[in-house]
């Protein structure tokens, strides 16, 4: 595999997808369908022409169809995905049929409009369809063997992994998705959480809404839930990106986006900061100072805050001085989400404590 750097100066090991390891697998089928025998190990060709190398997990060849199974590898990045069994029967058809794809155990359905296809289908993306069909019509043309094929893919265990994605709430049920653009997985670059928010505003744009909640976390989430009587395909679980989520929306809107999150998390967003992650930004006790001023405070409560060393603590001050600085923050953070969205839609901003409890507000209306 290939490494990469990153800001601790460690060497973190690409992966590859579940696209790119469903498409190994298929291509070892198809060979041991063509050859009559399954290689030791299987070279696939990725949409940018790199060519890794999978190892068989295990294989069976029966009369007209053949499996292949490969184990994922995440690399460093911690997909829940790592690990898994990925497994491919591909079948032959009768001339004509071209290749369908059917999901097999632990690879869900889609259900719901809004994502790039039809309700009805496997979960199993354009991208990787098209990875596969590629390195299998690479030996049909070299072998005349047939291209009329069933390829059904299965993940083992896919059902309850897929509990720790979105795929149940973007209305994949029954199992995980076969993802993956380039094949390969980036450590760290989180592309499946920016993929799932991008599906999560497809799906909710096609169901016809006009207003969706981007959460940074499952408590702001649940507050904003009690807020907004919206269906579950309004929320978006956004995580640190919230950069990335106005960015899609910007040339996907609606009319109106709620931001809720923490205080400290908020208070990045206040600052100009578009991904609120701990190692990418951090908390500026200086900058919320700044805010509490404009809020009222006196020279010594500003230099308390100034002083602090955590956003809860800062917080935590300005309540015990019923100093509005909640209100300031999500002001300021409002200020940078318009900035950033250039006009597409209304951004509103909901701050929230650690249990939940509204802790400042930028609304639609200015309040």
């Amino acid at each position: 595999m290939s490494d990469i750097d990153i800001e601790d100066d460690r060497r973190l090991k690409y992966g590859w997808t579940t696209g790119a390891c469903a498409t190994a697998a298929a291509k070892a089928a198809y060979m041991a369908l063509v050859d009559g025998c399954f290689p030791d190990a299987v070279e696939i060709v990725l949409p940018k022409g790199q060519t890794p190398t999978f190892a068989l997990e295990r294989t069976q060849l029966n009369e007209g169809n053949a499996t292949a199974a490969v184990i994922k590898d995440a690399g460093d990045d911690p997909d829940v995905t790592h690990g898994a069994l990925i497994e491919c029967r591909v079948r032959r058809m009768k001339s004509g049929a071209g290749v369908v794809f059917l999901a097999g155990e632990g690879v869900g359905m889609v259900t719901r409009a809004g994502l790039p296809l039809a309700v009805g289908e496997p979960a199993i993306n354009p991208a990787p369809r098209k990875m596969i069909i590629d390195n299998l019509t690479a030996i049909h043309d070299a072998a005349d063997g047939p291209l009329d094929l069933e390829i059904m893919i299965s993940v083992e265990d896919g059902e309850r992994l897929a509990k720790k994605t979105w795929n149940e709430r973007l209305g994949i049920i029954g199992g995980l998705s076969i993802l993956g653009t380039t094949g390969i997985v980036v450590p760290y670059s989180c592309s499946a959480w920016i993929h799932s928010i991008h599906r999560g505003i497809d799906v909710a744009k096609a169901a016809g809404l006009d207003h969706v909640v981007g959460s940074t976390g499952s408590t702001s989430e649940k507050a904003a839930m009690a807020l907004y009587d919206l269906p579950l395909i309004a929320f978006l679980d956004m995580g640190d990106f919230v950069g990335g989520l106005m960015k899609y929306l910007r040339s996907h809107p609606v009319s109106r986006l709620t931001i809720a999150g923490g205080f400290g998390k908020l208070s990045k967003l206040a600052a100009g900061h578009m991904d609120l992650h701990s190692k990418r930004s951090q908390v500026d006790p200086d900058f919320l100072a700044s805010l509490a001023e404009q809020a009222g405070a006196d020279e010594k409560l500003i230099s308390d805050i100034a002083a602090s060393g955590s956003a809860g603590a800062i917080l935590q001050i300005a309540q015990n001085n019923s100093l509005a600085l909640g209100d300031e923050v999500a002001k300021a953070a409002q200020t940078e989400a318009d900035k950033f969205v250039e006009g597409a839609f209304a951004v509103e901003v909901i701050l929230y404590d650690r249990m939940g409890n509204p802790v400042g507000r930028a609304g639609f209306d200015g309040s």
